[in-house]
């Protein structure tokens, strides 16, 4: 079997461009015919402080034509953003609420991410409830086209108590762009049977769920980052889906792997599920 482990990066670019209040360092040396200023546009969202205590903000990535960006599990051929938030204050944790992603079909490599646009809401979790959160580090990430260039944009942002939120509807659309829940789905069972392979692990998950929609697309993920994951093999038998992944780690041999740590998506005609665990009801 032939593994692609790795980002297939075409070419680095490396300029220094400030872009809504964001330091762009794409990486290395620059790709002729290219600049960061004229394909992506990279700004914070300041949003609201929610009646919980925690502030939902957003990342905007804007894009120029023909251009795209990646979804968190960017598929064989692609790059997930990344953050670094070691600068922050009064921030506890973040959590990631990403729209539904358009499944990519380039070079017979499947990705998965956005065009245009991306408006990826987090909802941050300050140590110290009702005073600022300050924002400071970096996102890195990966955009194509007919090449594909990585790029680093250092962020410094406060997110103010009781600031208005101008870009609420921005951030309201985005969430409301996310998949559903297992539950909302008529997800009526799964099952994730593991089993070692020479170089790691074959996951097969069975879901009891209804039809998605035409084309369906599985996603599985490991919580570890780090393993490589094949593109599922996805069949379906009426109402019971079928998704075989092999999860590969750096080590190339098997690991323990908790199902509870499995998490599936399924996509399928812009529509996606959310199953957060191979346990079912967690």
């Amino acid at each position: 079997m032939t593994y692609f482990k790795y980002p297939l990066w075409a070419a680095i670019i490396g300029t220094f461009v400030w872009l809504a209040g964001l330091l762009v360092e794409p990486a290395q040396a620059e790709t002729p015919g290219y600049s960061s200023d004229n394909i992506a546009k990279i700004s914070i969202l300041p949003g609201w402080r929610q009646a919980d205590g925690t502030h939902m903000a957003a990342l905007r990535i804007e894009l120029a034509d023909g251009w795209k960006t990646y979804w968190r599990a960017p598929g064989e051929g692609g790059i997930a953003p990344t953050f670094d938030w070691s600068g922050s204050r009064n921030m506890q944790n973040v959590v990631f609420h990403w729209p539904v992603p358009q499944v990519f079909d380039t070079a017979g490599l499947q990705t998965l991410g956005y065009y245009h646009e991306l408006i990826l809401p987090f909802a941050v979790s300050p140590k110290r409830l009702g005073q600022k959160i300050t924002l400071k580090g970096s996102v890195f990430l990966g955009v194509c086209s007919d090449v594909c260039m990585p790029m680093e944009a250092r962020f410094d942002t406060i997110l103010e108590v009781g600031a208005p939120a101008s870009d609420a509807p921005l951030i309201r659309q985005a969430l409301g762009a996310g998949p559903i829940s297992a539950r909302e789905a008529g997800l009526g069972g799964i099952t994730c049977d593991v089993a070692p392979i020479s170089d790691g692990l074959r996951v097969t998950a069975r879901m009891g769920l209804p039809r998605v929609g035409a084309g369906e697309f599985v996603v599985i993920e490991p919580a570890d980052q780090g393993i490589w994951v094949s593109q599922a093999k996805v069949s379906r038998q009426g109402r019971t889906l079928t998704a075989v992944s092999d999860l590969v780690p750096p080590s190339g041999a098997p690991f323990v792997l908790s199902r509870s740590d499995i998490r599936i998506t399924v996509l399928a005609a812009g529509r996606g599920v959310d199953i957060a665990s191979c346990v079912f009801g967690s």
